[in-house]
């Protein structure tokens, strides 16, 4: 009986719980593979309710590593098939703008990428976890660490009550995006660094209009959208244009800047500027001297599209202190010219739940240290090669490079351009003796 007994006190002790800032993505796969691992967890949003649409996440792409990581946590591998299109090739063109004309520079034909839409993955992964995990209109304010530091202590402020409440866990980990108030706790001094340029965006839902003027234009100069990640190179500019689920279109323009004066609520986390009728119309004339016909007609005929200022961040030279630890934006961020920032966080969250599945919360510093040595080399690496792809495209100064034009430079300087040359593509360094 007294065998029986210790069991029963081994099977029903607490488990470990952590606490989560941010309900993102990267917050999202966090849970996913915090509870895979065994621990308890509660996520922590500021935003009222489930997004239901999102004009600042738009369009992804996930490698297929990222793929059968998230699959792993969804009841049904085919549900992300089903709420992906496949980008299959990696394509860059040359535009002659005075010229109007366009010609493929790289083609990659096995890419073998997929295309996602925020709204879409963000829905895939809130809907398969319990419905206890989330606290939605909880917004984070402060924490503190237990003297003997084995617990963290979060206060949040709850918007409907405007009560403040203490959530207790043995873990904090901080998904709370570039701007990551918790990350500045730490990093008093760090600051984001602006790319040089801003990228306009936004999303065509041509639903109902397969047939129109525009939509067939634009198939015939992109034959192949639904399976394509295009990138047109001008002359010290460059656009995406891909194809989403149920007929949507996302495109995105990068445009050399100054950097602009932002009024950033540091609680809304955004880099996203709001831009006036007047601003969009002066977008439009320029796309019509920049772009080809067919893609400048498309961005006219997106509705309410806003503008993104770019920035990223010199890698970080640790991701956690005590008992907190820094994941997806918060951890590293990136330009988004490396199809990085979602890939990264879903990759940052499983290698987390394995260290701590590993090491177990009486070793949390073991574990906490080993995702940062497994985590650090690859993210580091991949946010500089993001940041140089972008100035390549963009022709701004690159160690080692003469100013790049698409229109004048060789065939070998292409090669530089495509997907597949950054650093750890398609690879996540698991733990010792870990497995998905």
């Amino acid at each position: 009986m007294e065998g029986r007994d210790e069991e029963t006190k081994e099977t029903t002790k607490p488990k470990a719980k952590a606490v989560i800032v941010g309900g993102s993505i990267a917050g999202l796969s966090c849970a996913h593979a915090l509870i895979l691992a065994g621990w308890d967890v509660v996520v922590v949003e500021k935003s009222s309710a489930p997004p239901t649409g999102s004009p600042t996440g738009a369009g992804l792409g996930l490698e297929p590593s990222a793929r059968k990581l998230i699959e792993a946590w969804l009841g049904r591998a085919e549900q992300l098939q089903d709420a992906t299109l496949p980008l299959a090739v990696d394509q860059n063109n040359a535009t002659d703008s005075e010229k109007n004309v366009s010609w493929v520079i790289t083609r990659d034909e096995e890419f073998d990428f997929r295309a996602a839409h925020w709204t879409n993955l963000h829905g895939l992964l809130r809907e398969e976890l319990p419905p206890t995990v989330m606290l939605y209109g909880h917004v984070f304010l402060s924490f503190s660490l237990s003297n003997d530091k084995t617990e963290v202590r979060v206060k949040t402020k709850v918007l409907k009550t405007n009560d403040t409440i203490e959530i207790t866990g043995n873990l904090l980990v901080a998904a709370d995006g570039c701007l990551s108030s918790i990350r500045q706790s730490f990093l008093p001094n760090l600051k984001l660094r602006y790319s040089g340029y801003c990228a306009w965006r936004g999303v065509l839902d041509f639903s109902g209009r397969e047939n129109s003027e525009a939509i067939l234009g634009i198939k015939r100069a992109y034959p192949d959208l639904g399976k394509c990640l295009y990138f047109d190179l001008g002359s010290g500019t460059h656009s995406v244009l891909y194809e989403l689920l149920n007929r949507r279109l996302n495109w995105i323009w990068y445009i050399n800047q100054p950097e602009p004066e932002l009024k950033v609520n540091l609680l809304g986390n955004s880099l996203t500027m709001k831009v006036s009728s007047e601003m969009i119309q002066k977008m439009h004339r320029e796309a019509e001297k920049v772009w080809l016909p067919e893609l400048a007609r498309i961005m006219k005929e997106t509705k309410e599209p806003f503008i993104n200022v770019i920035y990223d961040c010199d890698p970080l030279e640790r991701v956690f202190w005590d008992n907190v630890v820094l994941v997806g934006d918060a951890a590293h961020p990136t330009t988004p010219h490396g199809l990085r920032s979602t890939n990264m966080s879903i990759s940052d969250a499983t290698v987390l739940g394995l260290c701590l599945k590993k090491w177990g919360v009486k070793n949390l510093q073991s574990a906490l240290c080993e995702y940062q040595s497994l985590r650090l080399p690859v993210t580091s690496k991949q946010v500089l090669h993001s940041r140089r792809l972008g100035r390549i495209k963009q022709g701004l100064p690159v160690a080692g490079w003469e100013q790049f034009d698409p229109l004048t430079t060789n065939r070998e300087e292409w090669q530089e351009l495509q997907q597949k040359n950054m650093p750890f593509f398609n690879e996540v360094l698991l733990p010792e003796n870990s497995s998905i």
